[in-house]
């Protein structure tokens, strides 16, 4: 059973990000809850406050009661306010389960602050040892019959591998794996095809469709996303390439496939994973 953490701030942008989730919930066993996050104030206002609560409450009313029709059968949907920085907030609200992972759009605003906009997207993503599943635009995939699972020849880009053969096996999707580099040396080719070996080796062992590639280019996140555009990839399976715990910065190709996939993008830290 997964619990699936949806950020809600109740613009359109973020109901995307539960939509996803729903999509998710059809071939997960999964309970979803929406969660939205009081900014904390040192200003003692309490009516303020008790307001936006109470604001809260109702659009989230409205919210159930759009979404019951939508929900497949057993799945149940609710939701929790919290009060904190948002990013925290939200990252511990997962943590709090055993398995879990979040699944958000990238960008929205409500009427009391910025939300998603800007950094606090990212710092989910950064802050949190669970998956995450982002959502840039409006277009939701029908299925997940195809995943991009990008390889490099650092270690860490092979540790996505579990939760993503794990979706892949709840959807019955085919895995592509591609190995990437900006330059072809025979070290750098027998390495790449080592890693290659290794994940095929895994997806084969558990029944996993796949197939794999090797591209070479200049610009590696242009390649991704002409890769999953041309084999209409419906998930891009990447690692946040974090560079700083302290300040929760990921690596300049993780932030930009967020900021340019079309398609929904899982991101996992380099970290170890056991799913």
């Amino acid at each position: 059973m997964y619990h699936i953490i949806v950020p809600i701030d109740f613009s359109p942008e973020s109901l995307h990000g539960l939509e996803l989730a729903i999509l998710f919930s059809r071939n997960i066993e999964s309970k979803i809850q929406m969660v939205y996050v009081q900014k904390k104030s040192m200003d003692y206002n309490p009516g303020s406050k008790e307001q936006e609560h109470r604001f809260a409450k109702e659009e989230f009313a409205k919210i159930k009661e759009k979404y019951s029709t939508k929900l497949p059968q057993n799945i149940k949907l609710d939701f929790i306010i919290k009060t904190g920085r948002i990013y925290r907030e939200i990252v511990n609200q997962s943590e709090s389960f055993k398995e879990s992972f979040i699944v958000t759009s990238t960008h929205g605003a409500s009427g009391f602050e910025k939300f998603f906009i800007g950094s606090n997207a990212f710092k989910i993503i950064s802050a949190t040892s669970n998956p995450v599943v982002t959502i840039r635009g409006k277009e939701l995939p029908e299925k997940i019959s195809k995943i991009i699972f990008p390889l490099d020849i650092t270690a860490d880009s092979r540790q996505k591998l579990p939760f993503t053969a794990e979706l892949a096996l709840l959807f019955n999707a085919e895995v592509h794996v591609i190995t990437l580099t900006s330059l072809q040396t025979e070290d750098i080719t027998k390495k790449l095809s080592s890693y290659s070996n290794q994940v095929c080796d895994y997806l084969e062992k558990r029944k996993i469709k796949y197939t794999s590639d090797s591209l070479t280019g200049s610009d590696l996140v242009e390649l991704i996303l002409n890769y999953s555009n041309m084999v209409k990839a419906d998930l891009i399976s990447i690692m946040t390439e974090q560079v700083s715990d302290a300040n929760y910065i990921m690596g300049t190709a993780a932030q930009q496939i967020l900021n340019r996939s079309e398609i929904p993008v899982l991101s996992i830290n380099p970290k170890e994973l056991h799913v």
